[in-house]
């Protein structure tokens, strides 16, 4: 299968009571816990080593390397641990375990892709390019925020 081949459905996921992990304390995961935290703190966070930025969001944090073991109990995985042949391999325990997971920077690897998102109040507008053109998917929520800034778009 290509990359151009891949499907993924719009939804929105009850994450309600729900233990999402983050694996992964360097950029990459930052930058992706910083969009979680939007919308959860339920949301354990493991790695050797953490930035700063990362260990100032709402979570709790497990500084240890992984082991499949750290998988049990949750209901969705965000793997950005940097390290490819890691990450697949991370990707394949959470699969054998049912886990819905999301392999940053490799859509091949993923159940599940981030949009681009707007977020106000109880009103999430999210931009997705089916795992193609993340830069476009940014690009076309920045514009839409644009306009709500600028009231041509009202969400209240």
């Amino acid at each position: 299968m290509k990359r151009e081949d891949l499907l993924f459905l719009p939804i929105s996921i009850n994450i309600t009571n729900k233990k999402i992990l983050l694996i992964g304390g360097g950029k990459v995961a930052t930058h992706k816990g910083q969009i979680i935290a939007r919308f959860a703190q339920n949301v354990t966070v493991i790695a050797p080593e953490f930035t700063e930025e990362i260990k100032s969001l709402p979570f709790s944090f497990i500084e240890k390397t992984y082991h499949p073991s750290d998988l049990e109990g949750y209901f969705l995985v965000y793997v950005c641990t940097g390290e490819h042949e890691l990450n697949e391999q991370i990707k394949a325990d959470a699969e054998q375990l049912g886990i819905l997971t999301s392999v940053c920077d490799a859509p091949m690897l993923c159940d599940f892709v981030s949009p681009a998102i707007h977020k106000s109040g109880h009103i999430t507008i999210s931009v997705a390019s089916n795992a193609q053109n993340v830069y476009k998917s940014v690009e076309i929520r920045n514009q839409i925020t644009e306009l709500i800034n600028q009231g041509v778009i009202n969400i209240d």
